[in-house]
């Protein structure tokens, strides 16, 4: 008998993925509408225009920027133009909607350039369990574009994983 010990799930040709390595890294900044409106009710374009100009734009540098409105006041579409505009030299991202919104567009992206085509034919874990905000629509839309590829997917741990899917 040997005292040698062996790492079962080394020797499996199991690869174990964490979206989490994905996750992209950087400052996440929140715009909200209402400091540009007038008296944070109604949007009127020459105050909009003013409170634009006397906004220092670089405190957004390299940030992904999530552009909300937390009060309840019509914003029209030019509105999001001239915001975008001015965020375009400085963010790295910019995104209308809520916190959520923004990390979900943040891990499409990542999804988006993905090499699921090297795991053709392999057995892959995809961990579940992670210290950033990971959404869980990325888990989904994970699943969905290796499928084709792998042999077999599972969600977990190498020592307790529940099988997503098997090729058949």
């Amino acid at each position: 008998m040997s005292d040698e010990i062996v790492n079962r799930v080394a020797d499996s040709g199991l690869i174990t993925l964490s979206l989490e390595d994905l996750y992209p890294q950087g400052q996440r900044m929140t715009l909200d509408l209402a400091d540009f409106l007038f008296e944070r009710l109604m949007l009127r374009e020459k105050d909009f225009r003013e409170k634009i100009a006397q906004r220092d734009w670089g405190l957004y540098s390299d940030a992904f920027v999530n552009v909300i409105c937390s009060e309840d006041a019509i914003i029209p579409q030019w509105a999001y133009m001239l915001i975008g505009e001015r965020l375009q030299p400085y963010a790295r991202k910019v995104v209308f909607g809520s916190r959520e919104v923004l990390e979900s567009q943040l891990m499409e992206d990542a999804l988006n350039g993905f090499p699921y085509e090297d795991y053709e034919g392999k057995r892959v874990i995809l961990k579940g369990c992670s210290k950033l905000p990971v959404p869980p629509q990325a888990f989904s839309t994970f699943t969905m574009r290796i499928r084709p590829y792998v042999r077999s997917l599972m969600y977990g741990e190498a020592c307790s994983t529940v099988p997503v899917y098997k090729k058949r």
